[in-house]
């Protein structure tokens, strides 16, 4: 063996580049049942967990929670999302898959669509990338509302203050 190392096991010798934003790590981010004051109240027996909330980029990534079964939301997509079902299922009325424990399922910009929890599931936990905003609408897709990065993170924050959380929780969050 000579004495030369093993390039592959040598750090990166040079600074990262130039205002580039820290890394996030959260332990224990699939831990669906681990601290409940980190889940954020949506509504009644819904709530979210951010792990990311990119407001310069404009997405965000988080876990959904729900207890309850029945129809969410009607929503459209102004962006691509990447959602991994981790507990429950889940599927939409405009669709005939169902989003099972294990699964994937990418939804295109533009599409709407309306999410429900089918009878007999206890918890639907599912991790959601989603890349600009939903618009709530109703059946004729008439505007009733709105959530992206900013009103996520206007709710986590008004979380903390409700809960006497530290701010620094949520914040660590923003990039």
């Amino acid at each position: 063996m000579s004495g030369t190392p093993d390039a592959r096991a040598i750090a990166y010798r040079h600074p990262q580049p130039t205002a580039m934003l820290p890394d996030i790590l959260i332990g224990g981010a699939l831990d669906l049942d681990a601290d409940p004051g980190d889940w954020v109240p949506q509504a009644e027996n819904v709530w979210f967990r951010p792990l990311l909330l990119c407001v310069s980029a404009g997405y965000y990534v988080n876990l959904l929670r729900v207890r309850k079964s029945g129809i969410l939301s009607r929503h459209r997509h102004s962006g691509p999302v990447h959602a991994f079902t981790l507990r429950g299922s889940w599927h939409y009325l405009e669709h005939d898959w169902v989003a099972r424990e294990g699964g994937y399922a990418f939804e295109p910009p533009g599409e709407t669509h309306t999410l429900v929890v089918p009878e007999g599931v206890e918890e639907m936990v599912t991790l959601f990338h989603v890349t600009g905003g939903y618009t709530y609408v109703d059946p004729d897709g008439v505007a009733c509302g709105y959530e992206d990065v900013f009103t996520k993170l206007d709710a986590a924050l008004a979380h903390c203050d409700r809960s006497g959380q530290p701010r620094s929780r949520v914040e660590a969050l923003i990039r």
